[in-house]
């Protein structure tokens, strides 16, 4: 419906558009349904390659180019790896089902391809979700027009990833390297994301790096509560089941603001013909609407109420202060340094969405920086995000109609064992009284809003950063490399002379023939069982040996 209104008819090709984005589509429905780990692979390297074709809509500018091919290179390295991962599953239970998977989980984990398989699985995972340090295909991947940046890679494929972590909880659940890997990673895509978000001056690129910390918060949900897993059932396991709830929460809210934030960002390009934070401002009075919608979609993100993002950020608070007083695997070692990770990150947030709503909309208009006569946008457009802003206000109101329908089969589904232990005793409110999580809110605003009141006084500490020590610049100068050194390669073999070619070939036959005679034995020699030879028989063996030797001097 977006992007009806944003696309142009008449100079965009249309048609590859809504062909590539209904690939997408009918993948990630298939990726979701799939049983067999082996259709679900299939389905996952067709997200990636319609998502390579949607990045790279616009191919003719030399951004989306890079922006696909790097998208392209880190989400089908990451899948071949998970290939690998599900092969040695596969290969561990007998059986291609997940749901067979699930049920002969508890036999599983002694076996010495388990931990490799995880972890390949995971790689997969984590290169989808654009969790840290693979998330730098993220931010590139805005190049795409705004209707699949909002779609794609806020909402559906980049949750891919995080699908895949919840479907396999249950077989991996119950061991500490999942427990560390997976609430490890994203507690730190949690803060890379949001300390980034704040130094961006391009609005797609800070809500990519907000997606980025998003999905980092959801990631480590779903590791903190893997620990329910080590419980079985009883109190201390539906306590830890409750992360997953949050993040199957959390993962419904952000699609809902993010999606609506990406959009205001579009209809703000389409109709100002910048998304350059240094050029905007005064925008409000000018498009109220558009403002209106920022204000939901933001506030959302930086967990205040009377909006969704508010509850499950608080159910996230909650999960990580249990974190805290966790006594598996060694958690309460370093358990307060979880906590106070989420405080900080979100801290960050509230920076960057006070940034996105108020450097934009308020301050003085600057029409001379701006290509374009400024006004509100269509109501075609702003229909889709009016609709999703609704969402995020009307999840606030009632959040236990979702709870019931939605989030709960959800949460049984990933913690099937919690499904057969009777009715969970799940209920959303915003009010919990005045307890340790509420503080960290109080907090989060009170500093997020000094921060924002100060930030050019501090901001040039993002300066003292070295820009050739970034993920970025370590993936360009790898790919230069790999160019660099596969020239070199070829350019010792792609010589030009026969002669050459010749000599590499009979070469590689002689390697290869010499070493499997070698290897089996194949030099041993008896004629004495051997017919007796006639002369037209040698005469023929010394014809082929003076030719053989005649081609070596042929000019």
């Amino acid at each position: 419906l977006y992007s009806i209104f944003y696309m142009s008819k008449h100079r965009e090709a249309l048609h590859n558009f809504y062909v590539y984005l209904l690939l997408f589509m009918g993948a990630m429905l298939g990726l979701v349904f799939s049983d067999n780990i082996f259709v679900l692979y299939v389905f996952w390297e067709t997200t990636s390659v319609s998502s390579f074709l949607l990045i790279a809509y616009w191919y003719e500018r030399e951004k989306s180019r890079y922006g696909a091919q790097k998208s392209m290179l880190i989400t089908i390295f990451g899948g071949l790896a998970m290939l690998a991962g599900f092969i040695m599953l596969s290969m561990i239970t007998d059986t291609y089902s997940i749901r067979e998977m699930i049920s002969n989980a508890a036999d599983i984990s002694s076996h010495s391809l388990f931990i490799p398989g995880m972890v390949l699985i995971l790689i997969g995972a984590f290169t989808k979700s654009a969790q840290f340090p693979f998330s730098i295909w993220l931010p590139d991947a805005m190049e795409a027009p705004t209707p699949i940046s909002a779609y794609l890679h806020s909402a559906t494929m980049v949750k891919a990833g995080l699908y895949l972590v919840a479907r396999m909880t249950p077989v991996f659940g119950g061991v500490a390297e999942w427990f560390w890997l997976v609430s490890g990673v994203g507690i730190i895509t949690l803060l890379y994301g949001s300390v980034n978000a704040v130094r961006q001056t391009d609005l797609k690129a800070l809500l990519a790096y907000s997606t980025i910390s998003q999905l980092g918060l959801i990631m480590s949900l779903l590791g903190l509560g893997s620990a329910s897993l080590y419980f079985g059932v009883g109190k201390d396991s539906s306590v830890y089941a409750m992360a997953i709830f949050a993040a199957i929460f959390h993962l419904v809210n952000h699609s809902t603001f993010k999606g609506c934030l990406f959009m205001v960002v579009g209809i703000i390009d389409h109709e100002t013909g910048t998304r350059d934070i240094r050029r905007l401002g005064g925008l409000m009075h000018l498009m109220p609407i558009s403002f209106t919608l920022t204000v939901i979609g933001s506030f959302a993100m930086a967990g205040l109420p009377p909006f969704n993002g508010f509850l499950s950020k608080e159910m996230f608070f909650t999960a990580v202060v249990n974190a805290s007083n966790m006594s598996i695997f060694n958690a309460e070692t370093i358990g307060l340094a979880i906590p106070i990770i989420a405080w900080i990150a979100s801290v960050f947030t509230f920076v960057y969405s006070m940034i996105l709503v108020f450097k934009t909309f308020r301050g003085k208009n600057k029409p001379e920086k701006l290509g374009k006569v400024v006004h509100e946008a269509p109501i075609g457009m702003l229909l889709s995000p009016l609709i999703l802003g609704s969402l995020v206000i009307i999840i606030f109101f009632f959040p236990n109609v979702l709870s019931h329908y939605l989030l709960k089969p959800a949460l049984y589904a990933v913690l099937p064992t919690l499904a057969g232990a009777g009715d969970l005793n799940i209920k959303i409110s915003a009010w919990h009284g005045w307890n340790t999580e509420l503080f960290m809110t109080l907090g989060v605003v009170g500093l997020g809003t000094l921060l924002y009141v100060y930030l050019k006084k501090w901001y040039r500490i993002y300066l003292l950063y070295p820009e050739n020590f970034t993920i970025n610049s370590l993936y360009n100068l790898a790919l230069e490399k790999m160019e660099s050194s596969s020239k070199l390669v070829t350019e010792r073999y792609m010589t030009g002379f026969i002669r050459d070619y010749l000599v590499y070939i009979f070469s590689f036959i002689i390697l290869v023939v010499g070493g499997a005679m070698w290897f089996f034995d194949g030099f041993s020699f008896d004629p004495s069982a051997d017919a007796p030879l006639n002369l037209f028989e040698v005469g023929l063996v010394l014809a082929m040996i003076s030719t053989a030797i005649a081609v070596l001097f042929s000019k």
